[in-house]
């Protein structure tokens, strides 16, 4: 095993060339209610963001992953020691703009992105909308340092829609709870302050955009940009499911539309929006 694969925890399942990311505050574990669906007709490639729970936190490098570049890098490197030549990506928030800047470093490498709840901005400006102000931003990363702990019990039912004692609740605040608080902190801050609005007419890989139709954390019109304004082909399903991790909170509505997109390519005369 090399040194990137076993760095990033990878489990590889199945033939074919299905690689999954996941999104800020989870790890690869959020996929496992669909890998099942997967493995028997692909080779499935799952892996941890640096930083996330299970990941050796001493491997974090606050320069590298303070912009989504580094995780870019780390995606491209997985794949080239894994000698993937061509994948589908399967990229969750963090992790599907991940794959967007990863196809423009390396569009040889993917045939297609499925994008889940994927924002090139969150915060508003005076001409783009997206769900939050730099105050509101500034205001739960001042609380994350106050009390990690508090803030998770707050932040987790409003990411995934529910209370806390719901199951999908509960397994969001597990996931949160296993990364270190300061690494939390600092991918929480990436995420929620970067400006990704200028590599999306350089993206050529094919893309499928799909979000749940009440995400507290981004308005739907954010994924109408992203089709709007994205280089290559791309189509948007909004879902009717609630929260910003539907494949966790809403596995039955969201698993079949992800399985879709994954049999599916988009075709010339594909609806820009459906749902």
């Amino acid at each position: 095993m090399g040194i990137v694969v076993e760095a990033h925890n990878v489990k590889v399942l199945g033939s074919g060339e299905k690689v999954l990311g996941h999104g800020f505050g989870t790890d690869q574990s959020v996929w496992k209610q669909l890998v099942p669906y997967l493995v028997d007709e692909y080779r499935v490639v799952l892996y941890d963001n640096m930083g996330a729970g299970p990941t050796n936190p001493d491997y974090f490098d606050f320069d590298r992953y303070s912009s989504l570049e580094g995780y870019a890098y780390d995606l491209i490197a997985i794949l080239e020691e894994l000698q993937i030549d061509r994948c589908m990506y399967l990229g969750h928030s963090l992790s599907a703009m991940t794959g967007v800047v990863a196809s423009i470093f390396r569009p040889d490498l993917f045939s297609k992105l499925i994008l889940v709840s994927a924002s090139p901005r969150f915060i508003n400006t005076d001409d783009y909308y997206g769900g939050f102000e730099l105050e509101d931003i500034e205001q739960l990363c001042q609380a994350m340092e106050a009390n990690y702990k508090s803030w998770v019990s707050g932040f987790a039912p409003l990411a995934v829609g529910g209370d806390m004692n719901s199951v999908a609740v509960q397994e969001f605040s597990r996931t949160l709870f296993s990364m270190r608080p300061d690494i939390a902190l600092s991918v929480f801050r990436t995420v929620f302050t970067f400006d990704l609005r200028h590599y999306l007419s350089h993206v050529t890989v094919p893309c499928h955009i799909i979000q749940s139709s009440m995400d507290v954390a981004m308005p739907v019109t954010v994924s109408e940009y992203l089709h709007r304004n994205l280089g290559g082909k791309s189509i948007v399903e909004i879902i009717s499911t609630e929260g910003h991790l539907p494949h966790l909170s809403a596995p039955e509505a969201t698993i079949p539309v992800l399985l879709r997109h994954i049999s599916h390519d988009i075709t010339a005369h594909a609806s820009s929006s459906l749902g």
